[in-house]
């Protein structure tokens, strides 16, 4: 499953910061962020995707306090 959401992210090299940091998440495929669009896409399964982005909004927190993730 893939979901996508918009995404705060100041600079070109934030969202490749944040990229990676989703990317660590155990359950996770794949994740891109596009600074062009502020957008983030994550590609995990279904059952796990919710415990998954929870966990994404709390590191990029911590890691950019100026990155903001909206969850719908």
């Amino acid at each position: 499953m893939k979901k996508t959401f918009k995404i705060e992210v100041d600079c070109a090299a934030c969202a490749a910061k944040v990229e990676n940091i989703v990317k660590e998440i155990e359950g996770v495929e794949d994740a891109t962020v596009s600074f062009m669009t502020q957008k983030l896409s994550i590609k995990a399964p279904e059952e796990k995707m919710a415990g998954i982005v929870e966990e994404a909004v709390k590191r990029v927190a911590k890691a950019d306090p100026d990155t903001i993730i909206y969850v719908k």
